[in-house]
């Protein structure tokens, strides 16, 4: 049986517990205490706080004039519009020229952006580029005296290293935590965009997006991103995106003013066993090439359809989703060595990748149902159809069910492979019944 203590002796513990802990030295047997503090106030200056102010529509029908008088309600400001405020992080990676990382989803349809320095300096913010598919924007503010961080070789991290994310959770300010990396090349997170993060157990919550990642080395290695919560707080599982694709985004929208990605010109789908027994095959894994465009680099390769691609620069590719990942973070012009399969050989070619088009269309211009979406081709790799890139709120298009994401595959029974088609087809219609492909499910949706 355990041996009770009397409450006085327990207290005196307690006491001296604290004493004892207040009176650590700083050093024992001539060595310092290990902290991490003289890497903090190395690499904080670099991490910004980020207020974005955006104008959004008031939502529901109460932002509808009609409603409103029907019902006597009061005018709403701005036309049924009000404004909001929300909180991000940022990373200085070029104090010369005024350059910061950030996430995409931190910045989008930022009507204002401020950056804030952890000596309390606020500056006005522009966005230079922004691109939705890895979450990665590019900032730039005109200041003078600031502070960067070293970007790292994210290729070098490893599992079990340590690191810090810093950053701005909850609006608190700059705010440190620690922790490993926990996992590589984690993907899925976002089912449409290209995803190779780096997954790690030091606490990333609301405000974090857009913070530094950073090794022991006080190099930049990410920038956080997401996290994955049933409460919206952390749990110890959060992403980041490595500086290997954050880098060479901000190298793009910098070069080019846009992001250049790569395409490959394939529609493709998964093999598995059981596709690999239907097709009579030993391969179980891998993205079996269903069409083949004209004029493109994988025609350029030598690729037929039912070629079954393996591996991209001698990265095993395990299905079709891996390919587009894999095509899609790599920019236009990239040189890559393509293995695949066919028939019982396994070949190998070389070729360079083409450029992604990313004209888009604006729903108001193709049919009035359709106004407040954008419209963009579907994917790096080939595929068929046209993704919706952007819903307005309440606009037509969200009242119709329309989701960003979301990909047409044929309107009114008539397949949609392009911008082109999409416009054609829509423009001369009133009625539209669109096909669309969501997640692994397919749905109809009406437009008048």
């Amino acid at each position: 049986m355990m041996r009770k203590i009397p409450v006085f002796t327990a207290a005196l513990l307690v006491l001296l517990s604290a004493t004892t802990w207040a009176a650590l030295p700083a050093m024992v047997n001539d060595d310092e205490l290990p902290s991490l503090a003289p890497l903090v106030d190395k690499v904080s200056p670099a991490v910004v706080n980020i207020r974005v102010s955006q104008t959004v529509a008031a939502g529901g029908h109460f932002g509808d004039e009609a409603f409103r008088r029907f019902f006597g309600l009061p005018d709403i400001p701005g036309g049924g519009q009000r404004e909001v405020a929300s909180a991000g992080s940022g990373v200085i990676v070029d104090a010369e020229n005024g350059y910061i990382l950030t996430n995409h989803h931190v910045v989008d349809q930022a009507d204002q952006i401020q950056i804030s320095t952890i000596d309390g300096d606020v500056f006005d913010a522009e966005v230079v580029g922004s691109d939705a598919a890895t979450d990665i924007a590019v900032l730039k503010v005109d200041a003078s005296g600031l502070t960067d961080m070293p970007i790292g070789d994210s290729e070098g991290v490893r599992v079990g290293d340590f690191v810090l994310a810093i950053g701005n959770p909850f609006g608190l300010g700059h705010t440190v935590t620690s922790g490993i990396v926990s996992a590589l090349g984690r993907s899925g997170i976002s089912r449409d965009g290209y995803e190779d993060f780096i997954q790690t157990d030091a606490s990333i919550n609301p405000g974090n997006s857009g913070g530094a990642l950073v090794n022991l080395r006080g190099e930049l290695v990410g920038i956080n991103s997401a996290i994955i919560s049933r409460t919206g707080g952390n749990v110890g599982i959060g992403f980041a995106v490595p500086t290997e694709i954050a880098g060479s985004i901000m190298r793009q929208i910098l070069d080019f003013g846009e992001v250049r990605r790569g395409l490959l010109g394939v529609s493709i789908a998964p093999v598995d066993a059981e596709v690999a027994k239907a097709l009579n095959t030993s391969v179980t894994s891998g993205a079996l090439i269903t069409r083949v465009e004209p004029g493109s680099a994988a025609e350029e390769a030598g690729l037929q359809v039912d070629d079954i691609i393996v591996a991209v620069n001698n990265k095993k590719i395990g299905d079709a989703a891996e390919l587009r990942n894999t095509i899609g973070l790599m920019r236009s012009g990239d040189e890559v060595d393509i293995e695949y399969v066919r028939g019982n050989d396994r070949r190998k070619s070389t070729t360079a990748l083409g450029q992604q088009q990313t004209t888009a269309s604006v729903g108001a211009e193709i049919h009035p149902g359709l106004v407040g979406a954008q419209f963009a081709e579907a994917s790096t790799t080939g595929d068929d159809g046209v993704e919706v890139a952007s819903v307005e709120p309440g606009s037509p298009a969200a009242q119709r069910g329309l989701r960003a994401g979301d990909i047409i595959t044929a309107i009114n029974r008539r397949p949609v492979r392009s911008l082109n088609e999409l416009n054609e087809i829509a423009s001369s219609n009133r009625i539209l019944f669109l096909l669309v492909q969501r997640g692994d499910r397919a749905l109809m949706l009406q437009v008048r």
